[in-house]
């Protein structure tokens, strides 16, 4: 009996994503501290990780989720509509409430689920949805699922926007705040002024600026949050109005049939958020980005244009970016090689991100490490 014709698809495919360079597998890694991390039996310094602030270890939020796991047990148990939802639930949905600004909130267990169960929800294929070139692969599967009409713009340009805004019959614009692969900020200000002028409603993906960046200052029609980078912890939030709250609750298909959060997570959630919102956490941070781009600028490193936590350092070929990333794992660091399909063909980068955990002497370190291996690849 012959390779049944679903395994050879597979097989089939797997060797054409080695063959092309893009073959994607796990790498078993043990975390020490916020900036830092053991792999093979050796210690990386950890510049691959979204926990801007470091709090995934900081001692209150661990002794939070240990509290939080002897009142409520290590699980929720059952959907949040069947006897799921507990008061941790609650108080810190209020806590991102008063954070936000928003009237209500709805919690996920990531914020991919989040993200892409908001869009499925709220539209169908009767709707014509305006969104950035660059929004994350969550938001996009959510509207193919919702079988939309799409109409993307050309990252970040607001005439491009305006032009498909003034089309009429859209039903909403979709944006992150920080992108997730550029690092760059969206002119949140000047979108949301469009869509009032269009009586357009904004949706932005606020995964990587929530706290971090000013973009509370606009109110959008819903907010994604996620719990697993500035916070450090596990799951997300979307928040917006109280009628659209109760109108995802009673019609989203993620929330309805998922088991809930754990409540041990929602209460080292609201830990970290009280932290987060100290400044001196998001004051490091920013000194450690200052110093970054900085020291890159007179090594004259090519970074994109980035003020935030996220600084891609473009490599171009996919096959180059990875014997790059080896070549620093070698010397002690870790750091994100992204190819395509997450980024545009041509375009791939290392990803480094920085956190609040760094010291001076790992990000000086680091550049020098990026300076004697790029030199190498000639």
């Amino acid at each position: 009996m012959g390779e049944l014709p679903l395994l050879a698809r597979i097989t089939a495919r797997q060797q054409q994503l080695h063959d092309s360079g893009l073959l994607r597998q796990r790498r078993l890694m043990d975390a020490a501290t916020a900036a830092t991390v053991t792999a093979d039996n050796a210690n990386l310094h950890n510049f691959a990780s979204n926990d801007y602030l470091g709090l995934s270890r900081a001692p209150q939020v661990a002794a939070a989720l240990f509290a939080g796991a002897q009142q409520y047990g290590v699980g929720s148990t059952a959907s949040p509509l069947v006897c799921g939802y507990s008061s941790a639930h609650q108080q810190l949905e209020h806590a991102l409430c008063a954070a936000t600004g928003a009237e209500a909130a709805l919690l996920f267990s990531s914020g991919f689920s989040a993200n892409s169960a908001l869009i499925k929800t709220l539209f169908n294929g009767d709707d014509t949805v305006v969104a950035d070139k660059l929004v994350h692969a969550s938001m996009i599967d959510g509207l193919r699922d919702a079988k939309v009409k799409l109409k993307r713009y050309q990252h970040n340009d607001l005439a491009a926007a305006e032009r498909l805004l003034s089309q009429g019959k859209v039903t909403a614009l979709l944006t992150e705040t920080i992108f997730s692969m550029d690092g760059d900020c969206a002119p949140l200000h000047e979108l949301a002024a469009l869509c009032q002028q269009y009586d357009c409603p904004l949706i932005v993906d606020d995964a990587h600026g929530f706290l971090l960046a000013d973009t509370l200052q606009v109110v959008p029609f819903a907010r994604l949050i996620t719990f697993g980078k500035t916070l450090g912890c596990q799951g997300a939030a979307i928040v917006g109005s109280q009628q659209l709250i109760d109108f995802l609750v009673a019609n989203c298909r993620e929330y309805i049939y998922s088991t809930a959060l754990s409540p041990a997570c929602c209460v080292a959630a609201q830990q970290a958020l009280q932290l987060a919102t100290e400044p001196p956490l998001v004051a490091q941070l920013q000194q450690n980005i200052a110093l970054f781009r900085q020291l890159a600028q007179q090594a004259k490193l090519p970074l994109l244009a980035s003020a935030s936590a996220i600084q891609p350092l473009l490599i171009c070929a996919s096959e180059q970016v990875m014997q790059v990333a080896q070549q620093l794992r070698e010397r002690g660091f870790l750091v994100g090689a992204i190819r395509p399909p997450t980024v545009p063909q041509g375009s791939s980068r290392l990803r480094i991100t920085l956190s609040a955990a760094h010291s001076t002497t790992q990000i000086s370190a680091l550049i020098a490490a990026l300076v004697e291996v790029l030199a190498d690849a000639g």
